[in-house]
């Protein structure tokens, strides 16, 4: 099958990928980044040469949620008919990041110059790249990144190849990306903390909402009970207890609305500005890809309903599937505490 067909269906594998979660609109990590890679060259017919490897390095940004911009040069070496071939050069890429999580699959295209050496012949031309691939953090500063990509290569009549100036090249990198610098943290875990403040005045005595920040400080008063709030008693996290759902459905029961409504009425008499996250979470029964699309399904419906009651908060329906247990997924009990609906306040810019 030409390498050209492979690309496409590759390109194709890697869009169907997109998670069925909505985008989030705080994604903060802007770092900078090198990623040095080994590539293994598969060449096309009409350099009449075998495959080969190489290697090099890229210098980038991580621009937001979806984009990272890159620079990258690279050396690759093969024998061919009519001797060694040596490979120069670099591009400038665009990468199109589907999701960004532990896995986060990506699209590449670039544009670049290559110097194509073969027995002492050497000619300059252009290269375009195009590609799919992911990354997978293995740590908050390392992450593993692997990619194929279709190559067209122009000498622009240097003729280092008699009978053509053009070629057709597939390259797998593999290799790793170390960004400088800390990672942006989320804001549940910023306030993992509390400071305990010395008792100066009565009001540091009391806790009117039993929120454990006491009512001098509490700038949020008459929070909902259960929630996580911050070192002022504002909430960041609320799981939903006792909402669920009809069998294999986004179905919200009749208790699920009555506790829905309580909420809706608390958010409403009690704003915090803030946009707030709907959090769907699920057990380990089924796929991974099952759960993803029905826990999106219900985080959408608690927004809608919620939206519905006059919830004035930008609500963002995002479904984590199985991803984040919270208990132990090997008894009954457990898995119906993962089954669950969370919402996360959004820290302010």
């Amino acid at each position: 099958m030409p390498k050209q067909n492979l690309f496409a269906i590759a390109l194709l594998a890697g869009m169907s990928m997109q998670p069925l979660v909505q985008a989030d609109d705080h994604f903060q990590d802007d770092r900078w980044y090198i990623a040095p890679f080994a590539s293994y060259v598969d060449t096309g017919g009409d350099r009449n040469a075998s495959n080969g490897w190489g290697g090099g390095m890229g210098f980038g940004k991580i621009i937001d949620e979806h984009f990272n911009v890159e620079l990258k040069g690279f050396y690759e070496g093969f024998n061919g008919t009519n001797g060694a071939w040596s490979l120069t050069g670099g591009s400038a890429d665009l990468q199109y990041y589907f999701f960004r999580d532990k896995f986060s699959p990506y699209t590449v295209v670039g544009v670049g110059g290559m110097n194509s050496c073969v027995s002492g012949n050497c000619g300059a031309g252009i290269i375009g790249e195009a590609g799919v691939g992911f990354s997978y953090e293995l740590h908050d500063n390392f992450l593993v990144r692997s990619d194929v990509r279709y190559r067209y290569n122009n000498n622009l009549n240097a003729h280092v190849q008699p009978g053509t100036d053009e070629f057709h090249d597939m390259t797998v990198n593999v290799g790793f990306v170390i960004p400088f610098g800390d990672k942006p943290k989320t804001l549940a875990q910023r306030a993992d903390t509390r400071v305990e403040p010395v008792a100066i005045t009565d009001c540091a005595t009391l806790d009117s909402d039993g929120d454990g920040v006491n009512d001098c400080l509490d700038q949020c008063p008459d929070t909902i009970k259960g929630g996580v709030v911050d070192a002022k008693g504002c909430l960041i996290r609320l799981v939903l207890k006792g909402v669920g759902f009809k069998f294999d459905s986004a179905e919200l029961t009749p208790t699920s609305v009555e506790i829905l409504d309580g909420v809706a009425q608390n958010l409403i008499a009690h704003p915090q500005s803030n946009d707030i996250e709907v959090q769907g979470h699920a057990s380990s029964e089924g796929s991974h890809d099952y759960n993803m699309r029905l826990s999106q399904r219900r985080s959408a419906s608690v927004v809608d309903y919620l939206k519905m009651k006059g919830v004035s908060n930008k609500l963002i329906a995002k479904g984590y599937g199985e991803t984040q247990p919270i208990a132990d997924n090997a008894t009954e009990a457990g898995r119906s505490e993962n089954r669950r609906v969370e919402l996360i306040w959004i820290e302010e810019q």
